[in-house]
């Protein structure tokens, strides 16, 4: 990959790994049984200035592009998905800031993101996950201020996060036309959470319903103009949905490697079951499949740093694509190991489950499909 993206993107992968592995693997099973908040991730993250690396370094970040955060995430997930959502949760809740917020804001909120506090983003409801333009929550003008009420569904490490960039309807008589975007602060009168969601997989990521009561906020508070709320999702997805191909990469490449060892380790009929043709064709596959994703998945990256006009298909395609492979490749990650790979002595099967959200957040690999087709027209 070295002459694909150049000799300083493999030098941050080799230092991000090399933290992964020495403080983030080893709590990666707890953090999965035990369904909670990987603060040993957090704190290496954050003591390296990874949790929030795209911030740009005015504000006290790393500055780090689309590739690089993509690298990141990736050599995160490789040893434990739950972790990675903290540098890719951070990036989702910002970037409408980052894309539509004030300079003001931008200051405010930036520079504590960068210092150690979380940023998630509301989109998703009860009755709103794909169909994001049927959302209830309202905001509603009261002189200079909002006024904000309804839940927010399926909410990334809800409760950690300190901000929350949230979609409302503010005239509903226009539908998506009718969306805008606000920044809430958890310690906003109002704020209050659910239960944790108890998931298949990303255990150590906390899910939960967001609630706001009538939470008051000043207009300065609001990310871009009134209405422009949906275009600003759609936007943010675009450049987003590519953290989560990352992501899905970084899964596929971790399983990969368990199972390529484990085939080396293990012996049936006198020989190492790396010898038998049908393992070697299973460990092919996945290789293969790792290497395409990824080579899209970069491609998608260096498309968001330009903003070019087939972003949007590239991004969907790269979600898709990285996300299926996740899927299939730890399906058989678990095949090679057999009763071994069905048990938590090792982490493929935890790898299995966490590859499965992948394909459903930040919108289903149907939904995904169905964008690809829509801009088909922008690869001409």
């Amino acid at each position: 990959m070295e002459a694909l993206i150049g000799e300083e993107y493999e030098a941050l992968r080799e230092s991000v790994r090399a933290l992964a592995t020495k403080k983030i693997a080893p709590f990666a099973k707890a953090v999965d049984e035990e369904s909670r908040f990987p603060q040993e991730a957090f704190e290496a993250l954050q003591s390296a200035d990874l949790a929030a690396a795209h911030v740009d370094s005015k504000y006290g970040g790393q500055g780090a592009d689309a590739l690089a955060t993509v690298i990141i995430i990736e050599e995160v997930a490789r040893v434990c998905g739950s972790s990675s959502l903290i540098p890719a949760v951070n990036k989702l809740g910002s970037l409408p800031l980052i894309l539509a917020g004030s300079s003001e804001l931008k200051e405010k909120y930036l520079t504590q993101l960068a210092a150690g506090k979380g940023f998630s983003y509301c989109l998703s409801e009860s009755e709103a996950g794909s169909d994001a333009a049927a959302m209830k929550t309202k905001a509603v003008k009261s002189g200079s201020d909002w006024i904000i009420s309804g839940s927010k569904k399926w909410i990334s490490n809800a409760g950690f996060s300190d901000f929350y960039t949230v979609l409302a309807q503010t005239d509903p008589a226009l539908g998506a036309k009718g969306i805008t975007a606000f920044v809430i602060e958890k310690s906003d009168a109002g704020v209050s959470f659910g239960a944790h969601e108890k998931k298949m997989g990303f255990r150590g990521s906390p899910t939960r319903e967001v609630y706001f009561d009538s939470v008051k906020i000043s207009d300065d508070r609001r990310l871009g103009e009134v209405g422009s709320g949906f275009g600003l999702a759609m936007k943010t997805l675009d450049h987003t949905r590519i953290t989560i191909a990352a992501q899905a990469l970084g899964i596929a490449q971790g399983a990969f490697e368990v199972a390529t060892k484990y085939s080396h380790e293990r012996k049936q009929f006198g020989k190492e079951i790396f010898d038998f043709q049908g393992v070697q064709f299973m460990l092919a596959d996945m290789a293969m499949n790792i290497a395409a994703a990824r080579t899209l998945t970069y491609s998608a990256a260096v498309k968001s740093e330009r903003g070019e006009k087939d972003l949007t298909f590239f991004s969907a395609a790269a979600k898709c694509f990285a996300t299926d492979v996740a899927m299939n490749v730890t399906t058989d990650a678990v095949q090679v190991l057999g009763g071994y790979g069905y048990v938590s002595d090792y982490p493929v099967e935890r790898m299995m489950r966490d590859a499965k959200l992948t394909q459903i957040y930040e919108g289903t690999n149907q939904v995904q499909r169905v964008v690809m087709a829509r801009h088909l027209g922008e690869l001409n």
